[in-house]
């Protein structure tokens, strides 16, 4: 157990000894620079891995997007009622596993760690059978939901052929952060990249080459998904590595299904209420006149932010505080999440500028439209401006998860997008006009306030790690 006296007056970044001219150098007072290359070690993985995993469906999407304008609506709103309703869910299910088996590599309980991953995929087995049922009714609830009725057919069955792939979705989200907590990384860049390069075969050639055209596309998602999910549970089981942390099957992961659900609801629904702002923004943009167009360009903004997101995921400031907080450790908790910050920063810039110059080259990989293209090229400066805010409290979600704040981050994400961002984005939008660009400035206060929220709860909350079952 950790010290209870252990308080939030623990600094964030250890004292430098400012009388000592040569180790005084003014990059050591703006950066821990051992933990910073710690970091960037560890997050060129994970970034890498974040971003093939997203692709996956993404290039799904673009190859749909090419056969037509309603082809790109209905994948864009299948991929995104997916998002909402399963994938971010399932990603959500796995962060309690930051949280138990982060802590608990750092109490050097290892075993307890395998049989954590198998009570987490019992849970994510058992949503995703629910989430596909509800799958199957995706065409009258975006019709009662008002949107387009030809896109919501092409949406329903674009999404029947990902149902596949939503299991073999949720099982490589929680193996992935039984890997990450173990700071076991490249081997998950190679059984990620891999499936990615099938992808790129599979559906181009079921989209191409069969009958299935449209259909191709999510089935070659699914496909690619289970590929990556045989490679990775395949290298658990059989490497020697994982003899500690992998005791086999066991009945004794049902007994702490109960333990895992009150870390793994919280941790859902804390993604999913970001997520579903988002994705609220696309339903709100099948409202809007000339909706083919609009929900298209709401629905490219959100996939681009997600990308970008998953870059600063990948800094996995969840799996160092967790890490730290089980070994008794939580000033060394508190300094990496100094860096994680710090270096989330940079990331943004990069992401930014990059964009700044390259927006038209990066919308013609969704669309051939010229009119969609011209109306991203006008938004985006609004969408720099999230992305740096989203870069910054994707960091403080990260502590959140790895100290076991859950609960005070769904609240925190509850009350900023949904009483104060989709509001504002709502007004903006319809009563002033706004359109696309009103919706995107609510977006960007909600993301606003959630940091600001997030900031208050890691400067306030005690440092200390869970009791482990």
């Amino acid at each position: 157990m950790s010290n209870p006296n252990i308080s939030e007056t623990i600094p964030f970044l250890p004292e430098i000894d400012d009388n000592n001219d040569e180790d005084g150098r003014w990059w050591k007072n703006v950066l821990d620079l051992e933990e910073a290359k710690k970091q960037v070690l560890f997050s060129l993985p994970m970034i890498v891995t974040n971003v093939v995993y997203f692709s996956i469906t993404l290039v799904s999407v673009m190859f749909a997007g090419h056969l037509g304008e309603l082809q790109l609506a209905g994948a864009t709103l299948a991929n995104s009622w997916a998002t909402v309703t399963g994938f971010a869910f399932m990603t959500g299910l796995s962060g309690a596993l930051e949280t138990l088996c982060g802590q608990g590599f750092g109490a050097k309980f290892y075993r307890i760690l395998g049989i954590y991953l198998q009570s987490s995929c019992i849970i994510s087995c058992s949503f995703a059978i629910l989430i596909s049922i509800l799958w199957l009714f995706t065409e009258p609830i975006l019709i009662f939901l008002q949107q387009d009725a030809e896109i919501s057919k092409t949406a329903a069955i674009y999404i029947k052929y990902l149902i596949p792939g939503l299991f073999a979705y949720g099982l490589v989200q929680n193996i992935l952060r039984f890997l990450q907590s173990q700071s076991i990384l490249m081997p998950l860049v190679w059984f990620s990249v891999l499936p990615l390069g099938l992808h790129l075969g599979i559906v181009y050639a079921l989209v191409n080459w069969t009958d299935l055209g449209f259909k191709g596309a999510p089935l070659a998602a699914s496909i690619s998904l289970w590929i990556s999910l045989v490679l990775l549970s395949s290298y658990v089981v059989l490497a020697q590595r994982f003899e500690e942390t992998w005791p086999g099957l066991s009945s004794e992961s049902f007994r702490l299904v109960f333990a895992n659900l009150k870390l793994a609801i919280p941790s859902a629904a804390m993604v999913c209420l970001e997520y579903w702002a988002f994705e609220l923004l696309v339903l709100l943009a099948g409202l809007m006149p000339n909706s083919e167009v609009t929900t298209s360009l709401i629905a490219m903004c959100v996939n681009t932010e997600s990308i970008a997101y998953m870059i600063t995921y990948g800094l996995s400031a969840a799996a160092r505080v967790s890490n730290e907080l089980g070994a008794e450790n939580p000033r060394k908790a508190k300094t990496a999440m100094a860096v994680s910050l710090k270096l989330s920063i940079l990331l943004a810039l990069i992401v930014v500028v990059a964009l700044a110059f390259g927006h038209n080259i990066w919308a013609a990989f969704f669309t051939n439209t010229a009119s969609i293209i011209n109306q991203f090229a006008s938004i985006t400066p609004f969408l720099l401006i999230s992305i740096s805010i989203d870069s910054f409290q994707g960091i403080l979600s990260g502590v959140a998860r790895g100290s076991g704040w859950q609960v005070l981050a769904v609240w925190a994400n509850l009350v900023t997008f949904y009483l104060i961002g989709m509001p504002v984005a709502g007004l903006l939008a319809f009563k002033f006009k706004l359109y696309a660009k009103g919706l995107w400035i609510g977006l960007i206060c909600g993301l606003s306030c959630q940091a600001g929220a997030l900031l208050l709860i890691t400067l306030y909350r005690k440092w200390t790690k869970i009791e482990l079952s």
